[in-house]
């Protein structure tokens, strides 16, 4: 069976370095997989999304099709809002109360929507973390990816990897055991 886990968030948020630990991580477990990403305007702050697909049988594509991921992992709230569709019925959401103010309501153009953890509630089985909150925590905020990571792990039920040796060999020295710390924060979100 191909389960589909679609990462989105903004540019700077470290979806691309989570979905390619996750990728690691499933191939080096013997899974095929095939990852996609799109970085759109990502360096300016633009949507960013990474499609992640593995199974024990082969995997013939990376594009996750509207109504066809597993579980949508959210680095942002309205990215999460903007990407719903993209769940399958019965599919998981994991949301992180975060908030980046795009472009337009930056120049004031438009405003921010209002009540969209509500409304992802209500249209899914979503379960929204505070990793902004929790990275602070360890000191340093750009470990939020990790901790999604982590939260996203527990939830497909892949805790048999070894992520821990994943990221020793994929994360730069410097910051390893921080991530270390990100990922069992992540682990014990959801």
């Amino acid at each position: 069976m191909v389960k589909s886990i679609l990462l989105v968030g903004v540019g700077g948020q470290g979806t691309i370095l989570a979905a390619k630990l996750l990728t690691t991580g499933l191939m080096e477990a013997g899974y095929d997989v095939k990852m996609s990403e799109i970085h759109g305007m990502s360096q300016r702050g633009g949507s960013v999304s990474s499609q992640v697909r593995y199974g024990d049988e082969k995997v013939h594509s990376p594009v996750i099709e509207v109504g066809g991921a597993d579980i949508l992992v959210s680095f942002e709230r309205m990215e999460a809002l903007r990407w719903l569709r993209f769940l399958k019925p019965g599919g998981r959401a994991i949301v992180n109360d975060y908030r980046i103010n795009p472009m337009p309501v930056v120049s004031g153009r438009a405003e921010y929507p209002e009540g969209i953890l509500e409304e992802l509630k209500s249209k899914a089985d979503a379960s929204v973390v505070d990793a902004a909150a929790k990275a602070s925590e360890l000191g340093n905020p750009k470990v939020m990816n990790v901790i999604l990571l982590g939260a996203a792990i527990r939830s497909m039920g892949l805790g048999s990897i070894d992520w821990a040796r994943i990221i020793r060999e994929n994360v730069k020295p410097a910051f390893v055991e921080l991530n270390l710390k990100a990922l069992e924060v992540g682990l014990g979100l959801v």
